[in-house]
């Protein structure tokens, strides 16, 4: 039943219900709003609470019926079959009481209904809330504001702060193609009449609104969605960017009258004088300080994006050169109130940073062809690269890079008082925040990040800089100094420089003998100050791993050891993630490493109980699994391992990422212990059943975790709807789940009773999804190696409920690796099996007789090897073969296939097995060989047609078998070589594999006999007719049939 505005007071009344104290209050509020929410007629309410005038001052309610009102667009806006969706009425409605209430006067409420008509743009834009074309009344020039009216400026001036945004927004999609279409001139045909004649809160707001719809509408990746977008651009730049011309002049126009009532001189005289003012003008003024900051940030956002999207453009003579001398100024010699600008400084840095590593902006060396006339795109874009690079060298001389570079390492490595601060308190968090953050956010990071593309630039310039940095540093602070004092911070920042660049600067400075002269003596002083230290060296020992040779390794080990065993977090952390690096390396020495690893995992299992943070113990837990992977000697380590894992697992009950890199852990621990693994089936198969059963509470939950865990970082990082994000988090949970399954499986040494139970789990996975097929068939093929006959009988159903559900509905490369194990099925139960998989096998014939596959090499060896299948199956149990050829249902298939059948279907098959033979494998070519020798058998006068046909293939493939002779006795030897080997121990999953293979009855059958026995009963059942069709057999392969056969 819909709601109606005699509703509204309930309405309101649960809003302000679900905001109490009270749960007992609360509670009834929200599951009542929860049962409104997909009635017609809820957002209409809830519409009229955020609009009502009575009800301005009612903010956090307002606020509250906007994010009810954003949560069902979301969920009911867009039509689906399993909800009801909000009806078109109501959807128009809703449209033009958003546009009609843009002069909002809370900034909260504004940002959420322009929010509101962000998500709705994005669903209904173009085909239900169109582009209308800019009116040429729409003006650019505004009224000046007094400049001595702040309050009124800052509104003025945020209304261009939002123009830089709709600016940016426009300026992020690569020009495409302009495609003019018939649409609604409704949503920004609004929003341009209303600029008109607006008021600067207006302008604002609606800017504000452009913004969100903008950036909103930018996320959509579809080429149509693209076009929609360029469209956008063609009329809104312009106009936004002459706007803002405008504002700006009239800004500086402002402070150019206030800059003109002192003279030069007069400038000169009271230069204190004005830097007193400027700073009572900051804390008179906080608000427009604030834009000003704000503004200038989001300026320099936009050189650097438009420095990303345009490169060519932006490396003109006018506009490089400037804005590159101006940021090198701002991060060398910064005004004092620049210091304190951090955003603007981290700006002022990528912008460097951008272009010192813009690829087109690198000499380009490559010659003209001569006598071209012609300029190409090509050529012009080489004589601005080669330009832009001279522009460079002449904005970066020599002394000018070497300053820069000890600034950066002098000034913005250097640890801060709140630093220092933060490393004793939460050395946790500083840990985390130092090395996990992104580079853009923060000044240290982001000043690393242009050092490292500095250096990587003048290597030869900038190695003997830094060595003798570094070398100062050290000489100034020797390994006894305790106290923090600026020459232990310039050496922390001299041993971050030298981490940063070890590739580079490898070839300035020995790394052994600054280990040995250094590094390990600076671990010698225990203080509790050394830990800024102490933390640097960890992270070196992981940088330099490439650079450590065979002699230092042993002592490197022994230390990264000790540092796990700090007292202070950070130093622990640092040493857990170095530690990774060093047993991760290709030259990883387990020799020297064996004996360290009992205090190695003790102190690894303590970490885990200190750290507090997510990040801390997916980190530690990292650790322990590459542990598991490098080292072999793990097994006396076992019983700890299974405590550990259980307990962890326990504690880590709604952390999903957490317990998925504890998947990841169990799975390489199942695989060191291979065949000693059901030592942890206790641990192990609980886990495994609730990651496995997708309906279960533990697997719910954990999804449901999983995702407020992660979702606001990953939707901001890949700007993922929900929808595909809940996709994301399902396919990695399955995906992990199902490797530890198929390890368990691979791994065990008989088939458990608790893991034969797992199985119809397997069929339930594929339904919702084919993303990790190729692990699912492999865990289905353990099942049949590992169980056999018993895993049949008990999961019959199932597995031709996977069978049927991968085959036909997945593509050529699934069916590649699906049909392997479908063939290992046949051989092992040819009885039981093809009956059972009868559906199966129907989809395998219309495979094999559908559509031409002369020019795509997939779909030739798919129908290869499904003929092959059912070539076997002729072959070892041959009367059900002719029954499933000859079933109705089968003839009713072909026929709404369109699938033309003019003779029997068997005989149709035998046109592929004759055709598809130089596709096939040689054990396929002698699969095709047996039953095209059971084919001479039958009564039918149509083999006789085929029979020259039959005969050269089967020639062909007893007289092929030699050149493959040599290679399976080959591996014959090695299986028995395996066997002997392997005697009294448990055969391996390979060894299973290769046992069934050598045991294949195709394999034990002598095609040349039968042919030859085939042959004669042909003659018999046919009489003339063979005779017939032998004397018009070629002379030549008449010979070769008779020296395969063996005639005399």
């Amino acid at each position: 039943m819909a709601l109606s505005a005699s509703d509204l007071g309930t309405i309101y009344s649960f809003l302000t219900n679900s905001m109490s104290g009270d749960e007992s209050v609360r509670k009834p509020a929200e599951a009542a709003l929860s049962q409104f929410e997909s009635r017609p007629g809820f957002c209409c309410c809830l519409m009229e609470v955020i609009t009502a005038a009575d009800l301005a001052s009612q903010v956090d309610v307002r606020l509250l019926a906007s994010v009810y009102f954003k949560n069902s667009i979301n969920r009911y806006w867009r039509n689906r079959r399993d909800s009801a969706a909000i009806s078109s009425e109501e959807k128009n409605h809703l449209r033009q009481k958003l546009l009609l209430h843009l002069r909002e006067e809370n900034d909260k409420i504004a940002g959420l209904l322009a929010v509101l008509i962000s998500k709705i743009a994005r669903l209904d834009y173009p085909r239900e809330w169109g582009f209308g074309v800019l009116g040429r009344g729409v003006g650019v020039e505004q009224d000046a504001v007094p400049f001595k009216q702040w309050e009124n400026i800052v509104y003025c001036n945020s209304v261009s702060l939002f123009v830089i945004l709709v600016i940016t927004n426009l300026l992020s999609m690569k020009a495409y193609e302009i495609i003019l279409m018939n649409l609604r001139p409704e949503l920004f045909s609004v929003l341009a009449n209303k600029l008109q004649l607006a008021d600067v809160l207006t302008s604002h707001r609606i800017f504000l609104t452009l913004f969100r719809t903008l950036k909103e509408l930018s996320t959509k990746r579809l080429t149509v969605d693209q076009r929609n977008y360029a469209e956008i651009t063609s009329h809104l730049f312009g106009y936004s960017w002459g706007l803002w011309q405008s504002d700006v002049q009239t800004i500086l126009n402002s402070f150019s009258t206030l800059a003109q009532s002192y003279t030069s001189n007069a400038l000169e005289q009271r230069h204190d004088e004005l830097y007193l003012m400027n700073s009572s003008f900051q804390k008179g003024h906080p608000k427009f300080w604030d834009f000003i900051k704000r503004a200038c940030t989001k300026l320099m956002k936009v050189l650097v994006t438009i420095q990303g999207r345009h490169p060519y453009s932006f490396g003109d003579k006018s506009v490089l050169p400037p804005v590159m001398d101006f940021c090198l100024n701002k991060i060398t010699d910064p005004d004092p109130y620049i210091l304190s600008f951090e955003q603007f400084l981290i700006q002022c840095m990528v912008m460097v940073k951008s272009v010192l590593e813009c690829k087109e902006y690198k000499l380009n060396l490559t010659g003209r062809v001569m006598d071209e006339s012609v300029i190409t795109v090509e050529q012009m874009k080489k004589n601005i690269s080669n330009a832009v690079g001279g522009v460079l060298t002449s904005l970066l001389p020599s002394d000018r890079i070497i300053h820069l570079c000890n600034v950066l390492i002098r000034r913005y490595f250097v640890l801060t008082a709140s630093d220092l601060e933060e490393l004793y308190q939460n050395p946790e968090s500083f840990h985390h925040e130092q090395d996990m953050v992104q580079w853009t956010e923060k000044l240290r990071p982001c000043a690393e990040a242009l050092y490292i593309v500095l250096f990587e630039n003048h290597s030869q310039l900038l190695g003997p800089v830094v060595v003798s940095i570094l070398q100062e540093a050290m000489n100034a602070c020797p390994t006894s100094v305790t106290e923090i004092t600026p020459g232990l911070l310039l050496k922390d920042a001299a041993f971050g420089a030298a981490a940063y660049v070890y590739y580079e600067l490898s070839n300035y400075l020995s790394f052994k003998d600054w280990f040995n002269g250094a590094l390990s003596l600076e671990l010698s002083n225990d203080h509790p100050n050394m830990c800024v230290i102490h933390r640097k060296v960890a992270l070196i020992l992981g940088q330099w791993v490439s650079e450590i040779k065979a002699d230092t390794k042993r002592a490197v080990y022994c230390s990264l050891i000790r540092l796990l065993q700090d007292k202070n977090l950070s130093v622990k952390l640092a040493a857990c993630r170095s530690l990774c690096l060093h047993v991760e390396d290709a030259n990883f020495s387990e020799q020297d490493f064996v004996d360290l690893l009992p205090i190695c995992f003790d102190s690894c299992f303590k970490l885990v109980e200190e750290v507090q943070e997510f990040d801390s113990k997916v980190q530690v837990l990292n650790l322990i699994s590459v542990l598991i992977g490098h080292v072999h000697e793990i097994i006396p380590f076992a019983n700890k391992l299974v405590q550990f894992f259980q307990k962890v697992w326990e504690e880590a009950s709604g952390e999903s990422l957490l317990q998925i890199q504890l998947l990841i852990a169990l799975r390489n621990f199942v695989v060191e212990l291979g065949y000693q693994s059901p030592t942890c089936y206790n641990v192990l198969l609980p886990i495994l059943r609730g990651g496995i059963d997708i309906n279960s509470p533990d697997i719910l939950n954990l999804l449901e975790d999983g995702m407020l865990v992660s979702f606001l970082c990953l939707v901001s990082m890949y700007c993922l709807p929900y929808a595909a994000f809940s996709k994301l988090i399902i396919a990695n949970l399955t995906g992990m789940t199902l490797q530890l399954w198929e390890a368990t499986l691979s791994h065990a040494p008989a088939m458990e009773p608790r893991l034969q139970a797992f199985f119809p789990c397997l069929a339930e996975i594929l339904e919702r999804s084919f993303d990790h097929l190729q692990v699912a068939v492999n865990i289905m093929e353990d099942y049949i190696i590992l169980g056999g006959i018993e895993f049949l009988r008990m999961h019959a159903s199932s597995v031709a409920k996977v069978l049927d559900l991968i085959v036909g509905n997945v593509n050529d490369r699934g069916l590649l690796s699906t049909l392997p194990v479908i063939d290992i099925l046949v051989q092992c139960f040819p009885a039981e099996v093809p009956p059972l998989i009868s559906s199966t096998l129907q989809k395998l014939i219309m495979i094999c007789l559908s559509g031409r596959d002369d020019f795509e090499p997939s779909k030739a060896a798919v129908k290869a090897s499904a003929a092959a299948i059912l070539a076997r199956i002729l072959v070892m149990n041959t009367n059900y073969l002719a029954q499933l050829t000859a079933e109705p249902s089968l003839s009713l298939l072909l026929q709404q296939a369109d699938i033309p059948i003019e003779e029997n279907v068997l005989l149709c098959l035998v046109d592929i097995w004759l055709d598809k033979i130089d596709n096939a494998s040689s054990d396929q070519k002698r699969t095709f060989g047996l039953a095209l020798s059971i084919i001479l058998t039958l009564r039918l006068p149509q083999v006789m047609d085929k029979l020259d046909q039959i005969l050269s293939v089967c020639t062909s493939v007893i007289l092929g078998a030699n050149d493959d002779l040599t290679e399976e006795e080959s591996s014959g030897d090695n299986m028995s070589s395996s066997k002997f080997h392997g005697e009294g121990t448990i055969p391996s999953r390979e060894y299973r594999k290769r046992q069934i293979k050598f045991s294949d009855p195709i394999k034990q059958w002598s095609l040349e006999n039968s042919v030859r026995e085939n042959l004669q009963t042909c003659a018999t059942l046919h009489g003339e007719s063979f005779n017939s069709a032998i004397s018009r057999m070629h002379p030549a392969a008449f010979a070769q049939l008779k020296q395969a056969l063996k005639m005399q």
